[in-house]
């Protein structure tokens, strides 16, 4: 028990130590102004294969993990950018908004840096090229998901056709979308910890902060829902005109700062595997060295 409160401790050092609170407001801010353009990415992706309606989808499974009261506002100015847009993919405010979307991505790699200890040595139009590619593989695979779930009703109605017997599970397979979403969340914090740091991190160590990271995320997302049915006039008489795009960064801030968390968790486990391996081979060696002084000195 004392060592697991030592172990707490030690990481919320380490967290405040790395300015953690402080990378997760620029996180959530850099977040905030990445989504526009990242769905803009996505809408124009879309319309190059022509389904622009799965760009709307794709939304939609974005805002599922949010709680309903942060979504509601944003979403509802999101779509209206989704349908007025031009979707051509090669024009110049589409090219922008890959630059405009990587810096999310960027934002996420410094903190991961500071988490993991990393020093960043390669250049800065490699990194901002690799966030661009991340950019559009996340809206590639976004897609994709979205494509599932909108195939998924007609499949299952197919499926009813032929076995009608199945028709109770109906509710249960509705329910996939949320999967889907917890999948996409997933690989998207598995690619992240693995490709953004200086120093690639195994795989293997990754689990205990993503699983950390996605518990907390599911937790904070029911905490911030239930805060805000209470308590949202508060932003309101506070923050007035403003009180949506402050709710959306609080919840964003949030986030960002169990993220960082999650990264602090694997670097402390990594530091106390690394102790331990170096203290077993101290001993080894302490071992070693005993027995060659008590042979020696036996055939003295």
């Amino acid at each position: 028990m004392r060592s697991t409160f030592k172990f707490i401790y030690e990481t919320a050092n380490r967290f405040l130590a790395h300015d953690g609170w402080a990378i997760a407001s620029h996180i959530a801010l850099s977040a905030l102004t990445s989504l526009f353009p990242f769905l803009i990415v996505v809408t124009a992706l879309a319309g190059f294969f022509g389904s622009e309606e799965l760009a709307q989808e794709t939304a939609k499974l974005m805002f599922l993990a949010w709680p309903k009261e942060v979504a509601d506002p944003i979403a509802g100015e999101v779509f209206r950018v989704l349908t007025e847009r031009n979707h051509g993919l090669l024009t110049l405010g589409t090219l922008a908004a890959f630059y405009f979307a990587s810096s999310g991505v960027e934002s996420l790699r410094i903190g991961l840096n500071r988490a993991y200890g990393g020093v960043e040595k390669r250049p800065w139009y490699w990194l901002r090229f690799q966030s661009i590619l991340y950019i559009l593989a996340g809206a590639a695979v976004m897609l994709v998901f979205a494509f599932l779930v909108v195939l998924g009703p007609l499949i299952w109605s197919i499926v009813l056709r032929y076995v009608p017997t199945l028709e109770p599970f109906t509710r249960e397979v509705t329910l996939l979308s949320y999967a889907v979403t917890g999948v996409a969340a997933t690989g998207a914090l598995v690619g992240a910890h693995r490709l953004l740091p200086a120093q690639p991190q195994p795989l293997h160590r990754l689990a205990p902060g993503i699983i950390l990271t996605l518990t907390l995320w599911l937790a904070g997302g029911f905490g911030f829902g239930a805060y805000l049915r209470s308590f949202a006039g508060n932003y309101v008489t506070t923050y007035a005109g403003l009180a949506t795009v402050m709710i959306a960064l609080v919840f964003l801030y949030t986030m960002a700062a169990i993220f960082l968390l999650g990264g602090e968790v694997n670097a402390m486990l990594a530091e106390l595997v690394a102790k331990r391996r170096a203290a077993r081979q101290g001993l080894g060696s302490a071992s070693g060295a005993k027995a060659t002084r008590s042979a020696m000195s036996g055939k003295v």
